[in-house]
């Protein structure tokens, strides 16, 4: 090797060097100490060992005669690696160099890699830890943001993206991680807000913390913004890898399959699960367990809108999205947060060719002054019109309760379904049957002797009558009774049936979902 050529590769050397040391010593020395990893040391524990291919490392603040104004670097690490051995494009936001600010080069970064992301086909995974917009170039930082939007926008539905908050995310910066797929938050170190406390005080007097306003456990259980919260930075990415595991790599792929595993107990179980009491609450879970291969669901939102479960599963090997009402809490009664949730899980599932499986116990959309008033009828029919969309196979099951519009709204053969399967303790009627024998018969409950006795043996007989999975049966409403038992191997049957399923749609730029 001659002499130049050596002085060249230690200049690269001395580079990259200057490069991986994000900030200096000094910051990063605080960014641990607060409890945060660095930006370099976040990929290496999302991405598989030795995966990373860094790019635009040697990006910097220029002057204007074209030389390099600020030797260390931009505060955003891009590049892509590999997740159980598929390829996901990233980018880490480095708190240590200009507070992980965005600014036009941080932008143009992160939209070199979008814009590969989309090229081949892969997942993009976004690492958060940034001040906000970069006050020094003023406008040109909001323009930086609007170009990070843009392509948000044009990659949603094509491939997955995933925000993952690790810090602070201020302003316009949380929009970003609001028009991906879905958002990871860690305890003590994420923290999402428009405004800060001091500004929210000022605004409208109110006095409250950064956890109060924007921390992990808000935004999981109370906002909805987070869809999953971990306790520490390196669980939070293990649930990112977790979660890519059940995804394709694109809207052109179908899932990655794996070995099929038995769930856990006995199908003799399922025969408890449900009480035949309408009136009693159960988790519907222990129902899901006992289905899902190795009894195994990755639920999203897990701590928001708790009258619903959604989440990933297997059966015999192949990923499935399920939707279940939960009657422990709310009787299972679809509100404007169940809603909002369901109807986001469906479009998810249905953009990434992934099966739709529902599992139905609800009595009726949630009633109240304050429901109708903040618009209950907007946000049920997200969920009308997420199912009447989605073209992936849809089987739906009904356990117990099948009541009115919400029955309508979970999967129905009405709405789209492809197979619609009852237990035998199924009541499929327009109404509860007690609610339907007050007004049936009311004028004999007005006159009679004991009200409350007529009552009940009212509503013994519409339920013998109505209220059960027979007539809607004979109606080719539902497709099948069967037994609990059954329920595994009956959807697992139907999935392997539909697997080529194709549908027709008229031809439009796209519909108006009521938002």
């Amino acid at each position: 090797m001659n002499a130049s050529m050596q002085q060249k590769l230690e200049q690269l050397a001395a580079w990259r060097t200057k490069s991986a040391a994000g900030g200096g010593e000094q910051r990063v020395t605080q960014q641990r100490a607060s409890g945060k990893g660095t930006a370099r040391q976040r990929l290496a524990s999302l991405l598989d060992p030795g995966s990373f291919q860094e790019i635009d490392s040697f990006v910097r603040q220029h002057t204007g005669n074209g030389v390099p104004d600020d030797p260390i670097g931009e505060g955003v690490v891009t590049g892509w690696g590999r997740i159980h051995g598929r390829p996901v494009f990233c980018f880490s936001q480095d708190f240590t160099i200009y507070g992980g600010s965005v600014g036009e080069l941080h932008s143009r970064k992160i939209c070199k890699i979008m814009d590969l992301a989309y090229r081949a086909g892969a997942p993009i995974v976004g690492i958060n830890d940034s001040g906000g917009a970069r006050i020094q170039e003023g406008v040109d930082a909001l323009g930086a943001y609007g170009e990070i939007f843009a392509r948000n926008a044009r990659l949603s539905g094509v491939v997955p993206q995933i925000s993952v908050i690790l810090g602070p995310c201020a302003g316009g910066a949380v929009y970003s991680p609001a028009l991906t797929d879905f958002t990871f938050v860690a305890d003590r170190v994420s923290k999402m807000f428009i405004t800060g406390p001091q500004v929210t005080k000022a605004a409208t007097g109110e006095d409250v913390t950064f956890e109060e306003l924007g921390g992990a456990e808000t935004h999981a259980s109370k906002s909805g913004v987070a869809h999953f919260r971990a306790p520490s930075e390196e669980e939070c990415l293990a649930m990112v890898r977790d979660l890519l595991s059940y995804l394709p790599s694109n809207n052109l792929e179908t899932p990655p399959v794996t070995e099929p595993s038995e769930p856990p107990g006995h199908p003799d179980e399922l025969l408890d699960v449900v009480p035949t009491s309408p009136n009693k609450a159960y988790d519907v879970r222990q129902v899901l367990w006992r289905v899902l291969d190795g009894g195994r669901l990755l639920e999203v939102h897990q701590e928001f809108a708790l009258n619903a479960v959604a989440g990933f599963g297997r059966m015999a090997g192949q990923v499935v999205g399920v939707i279940a009402n939960q009657p422990r809490v709310l009787a299972g009664c679809l509100d404007i947060d169940a809603s909002d949730k369901i109807a986001r899980f469906v479009r998810f599932c249905d953009a990434f060719n992934i099966p739709l499986v529902t599992f139905v116990d609800v009595p009726g959309f949630l009633p109240g002054v304050a429901q109708e008033h903040r618009g209950i009828i907007r946000h049920g029919a997200k969920i009308l019109y997420a199912y009447a969309e989605a073209t992936v196979p849809k089987i739906a099951v009904i356990l117990r309760k099948a009541y009115g519009g919400a029955y309508v709204a979970m999967s129905s053969r009405g709405i789209g379904a492809d197979l619609a399967l009852a237990w035998p303790t199924a009541e499929v009627a327009v109404m509860g049957p007690e609610g339907a024998a007050q007004i049936l018969y009311r004028n004999g409950l007005a006159h009679a002797e004991d009200p409350q006795a007529l009552l009940a043996e009212r509503t013994r007989e519409y339920r013998d009558r109505y209220a059960n999975p027979y007539v809607a049966c004979a109606r080719g409403m539902v497709d099948d009774v069967i037994d609990p038992r059954e329920t595994r191997p009956r959807i697992i049957h139907a999935l392997a049936a539909l697997a080529n399923k194709r549908e027709d749609r008229p031809p439009k730029k796209h519909g108006n979902i009521p938002l």
